[in-house]
């Protein structure tokens, strides 16, 4: 169903982020348990470590590519869009004149800015990507591409980067990375809060309009 509503983005956020949050939690009861050995226990937590950082990329990309679902079903012409989403819009005629040394085909660029900015918008659909490895630097182009605040996890890049990215990817290599129960506990409290402010920042930006040139 397609995402019309602030309160139909809210409530598809809200149902994916719930069997996440489930899930991670059915996986830190495991770890918490007492009565397996220190092996299994080394086990569950490598594996804890790989979902949580698959709910926090999944949830990621899931949210902002809804966002934008919303935004373009608003239907708003290119001079209302805010400045983020009217880049958005742009890449791919700015990447064709990029991509030559032909000033000609700047001109329909040019043309664009001059006299279809009163025109119904056409935003690119799914184009938010995590690159499958979201570390700080992608959250941030995200959140910039959004028009949202990253401030917030301007202090959670070590986390992001070496906690959770670095771990996972050597597990999912098949390095044997130490990590040991607290620390996935520590590092499952964080993801958790970041899911929940993403969300929220989401819910926010889409209630107050956030996508339009002249929101507050």
């Amino acid at each position: 169903m397609s995402i019309r509503t602030a309160e139909q983005l809210s409530d598809r956020l809200a149902t994916d982020l719930a069997w996440r949050k489930k899930e991670l939690s059915e996986m830190k009861s495991l770890i918490e348990a007492k009565n397996v050995s220190d092996q299994r226990h080394k086990v569950l937590v490598r594996s804890g470590v790989c979902i949580l950082y698959s709910h926090w990329e999944g949830f990621v990309k899931l949210a902002a590519n809804s966002y934008l679902e919303y935004v373009i079903s608003q239907k708003l012409t290119y001079q209302k869009l805010s400045s983020n989403f009217l880049a958005l819009a742009m890449k791919e005629k700015l990447k064709k004149a990029k991509e030559t040394h032909k000033p000609s085909l700047y001109i329909p660029v040019c043309e664009f800015f001059i006299s279809e900015l009163n025109h119904r918008s056409i935003l690119p659909k799914n184009v938010i990507s995590t690159a499958s490895n979201l570390s700080s630097d992608i959250l941030k182009e995200i959140t910039y591409n959004l028009g949202i605040d990253f401030s917030i996890y301007s202090t959670k890049s070590v986390l992001i980067d070496t906690k959770l990215l670095k771990t996972r990817n050597e597990i999912a290599h098949g390095e044997y990375s130490v990590f040991d129960r607290e620390e996935y506990l520590e590092l499952h409290r964080e993801i958790i809060g970041m899911l929940d402010i993403f969300g929220t920042e989401i819910e926010n930006a889409a209630i107050q309009e956030k996508f339009r040139r002249d929101s507050p």
